[in-house]
């Protein structure tokens, strides 16, 4: 094989590459229409029935799902708050213990320095306050310095919530 057959070898890849990009740009053009990049619209639609019925979203009260927590799920989500917290009397670590932490005031664990926000903030920790406050700590106490992100599933709050409540009892 000399160099003459090689080059038309890849001169023939290449220029059977450049049909294909060309013929594919062609085929976009002719089925998309409008807009810019990312702001195309198909020129055809087909409308398919769906078998599929509408799946309604029922949303649970706080109240239900406290009332069925269940407490061995809320121990093994409790690792993730043990990295800051601890549930011994006294014992605080990166955050305030959380022993008996549900039905004590806001802000009221002697020898932990508060953020301003939670350190002025009335009332217990209730169920319903501990909910809110685990489901967003950045929206419930707007300048807190807890780091969590959040726990969106309120059955994985009440359950954690339950288990909390157990300790200290």
């Amino acid at each position: 094989m000399d160099t003459m057959t090689f080059t038309k070898v890849l001169g023939g890849l290449c220029g059977s590459l450049l049909v294909f990009l060309l013929g594919s740009w062609v085929a976009e053009e002719m089925y998309h229409t409008g807009g810019k990049h990312g702001d195309e619209q198909q020129a055809y639609a087909i409308e398919v029935e769906s078998d599929e019925a509408e799946v309604e979203v029922v949303e649970v009260s706080f109240d239900e799902a406290f009332a069925a927590a269940d407490i061995d799920k809320g121990k093994k989500l409790w690792r993730q708050c043990s990295a800051c917290h601890k549930q011994a009397d006294g014992a605080n670590g990166t955050g305030p213990h959380l022993y008996n932490v549900v039905g004590r005031d806001k802000g009221s664990v002697d020898g932990y320095g508060y953020s301003g926000v939670l350190a002025s903030m009335e009332g217990d920790w209730t169920p319903e306050n501990l909910s809110g406050f685990l489901e967003s700590p950045k929206n419930y106490a707007p300048g807190t310095i807890m780091g969590y992100r959040g726990m969106a599933k309120i059955e994985d709050r009440a359950s954690l919530i339950a288990y909390l409540q157990t300790n200290g009892e």
